[in-house]
């Protein structure tokens, strides 16, 4: 079975709301074994949505509406789904009566195109409104003498949410007459490209290939790194979860040296449970971050159980007077190296990491744009790493943070 969706509303097309309903509607049909392959914005106008429903009916089973339900002029929804039926708008006085007692129990004046809401397209079905005034819809359409289904929700998320799941989900689960469940499983990677990504696990990919099932997709995601998404298909979870393994395993067999999370594991938060497993606290000294390092780990639930504070050393006389830097270039793995033992004697931590580089807009000690240098003391051991990043400041600082992340983590898992 397959449904996709049709989101209504100009204010879409103008970037004035985010569409976060298709987002959710698409987990909850992979949830539940339902194929959706596409995801399409119309504005408020008749004929383009008429035209573009059509359209999604040549290739879809189904297709649901969300938006367009409300009482005013351009709200087309209904007339839309009307004229691809092939019937005409009919007043429903059942409808009719909620409306108006959702008024009257809210003490509140009914303005008469409410009324509007009432107008239900022959042969449909409402599905009743429990949360607002707006129903929602189930509207059979004959597409060249194929049996297919339109299904029309609100577009107020809240209301939405409790009419798929109420109504919509269930309707098409009867309608497909199988039960498959949808699962995926996503590795985080840093280290590598995605072109470099996809040559390294071309020969996984040709195996997926010949199978079908499990698929993979690569997901770019700016200074996060790059997701390897696996999604597998079967009768039941189980079944589902245990293709997943079967290929996450033979995906790490390849590529396990760049993966450091699952799923919603962060970097942060994978190195704050490395930290927490081992017993040790970790303080930070950053410069070129200006912060952002502790902002990423504090945003952790639970990061004051390891986590002691960060040192934010942005002028060079703070390196030299609060964490003991010797004077000299501040930008250099000798500098990164005594911010981290200032650090962890300012903080009284276990293991403290230190960033310092270049973000431009000019080199900086000698060192060109992009330099990070990163220093890390774990217990009397110390370490550095020069790295080249690429990007404007911004992305320069926000890669940091990760790359130093990756290099602590890195250290702990060595040991």
């Amino acid at each position: 079975m397959r449904c996709d969706v049709l989101a209504v509303g100009t204010e879409l097309l103008l970037g004035q709301i985010t569409d976060t309903n298709s987002q959710w509607m698409g987990e909850q049909f992979a949830a539940a074994g339902i194929d959706s392959l596409m995801q399409a914005k119309v504005g408020d106008n008749l004929g383009r949505i008429e035209t573009l429903l059509r359209r999604m009916l040549a290739d879809a089973d189904a297709v649901i509406m969300c938006g367009g339900l409300g009482p005013t002029h351009d709200d087309l929804t209904r007339e839309a789904i009307a004229a691809v039926m092939g019937v005409a708008l009919e007043f429903d006085e059942a409808v009719a009566d909620v409306i108006r007692e959702m008024f009257a129990a809210r003490g509140r004046r009914m303005a008469e195109n409410n009324l509007r809401q009432a107008m239900v397209p022959v042969g449909a079905t409402v599905i009743p409104q429990t949360r607002g005034t707006a129903p929602g819809l189930i509207c059979p359409v004959a597409i060249d003498g194929i049996a297919k289904v339109v299904y029309a929700v609100p577009g107020v998320p809240h209301e939405m949410k409790d009419m798929v799941q109420r109504a919509v989900l269930p309707d098409l689960l009867a309608r497909s007459g199988e039960a498959a469940v949808i699962r995926s499983r996503t590795l985080r990677t840093w280290g590598e490209s995605e072109s470099g990504l996809n040559e390294r696990l071309d020969g996984v990919i040709a195996r997926l290939d010949g199978v079908g099932n499990p698929t993979l997709a690569f997901l770019a995601s700016g200074w996060e790194g790059i997701k390897v998404r696996l999604t597998a298909k079967a009768p039941t979870v189980p079944e589902a979860d245990a293709l997943l393994a079967t290929w996450e395993a033979d995906v790490r067999s390849v590529v396990d040296d760049i993966v450091f999370g699952v799923d919603d594991d962060t970097m942060e938060s994978v190195v704050l449970q490395l930290l927490r497993e081992r017993g040790l606290s970790l303080g930070l000294a950053e410069s070129v971050t200006g912060g952002l390092v502790a902002g990423r780990i504090t945003n952790v639930p639970g990061a004051s159980e390891v986590f002691r504070g960060s040192v934010v050393s942005y002028a060079s006389e703070v390196k030299f007077t609060v964490l003991g830097v010797p004077e000299g270039p501040v930008v250099s793995e000798a500098a990164a190296a005594a911010m981290a033992v200032g650090a962890q004697r300012v903080l009284g931590a276990d293991v403290a990491l230190s960033l310092t580089g270049v973000a431009g807009p000019a080199e900086q000690d000698g060192m060109p744009v992009g330099s990070l240098c990163v220093g890390l003391a774990v217990g009397s051991d110390v370490r550095t790493q020069t790295f080249r990043l690429p990007g404007l400041r911004d992305q320069m600082r926000q890669m940091s943070v990760i790359t130093a992340l990756d290099f602590l983590r890195r250290t702990l898992l060595a040991g």
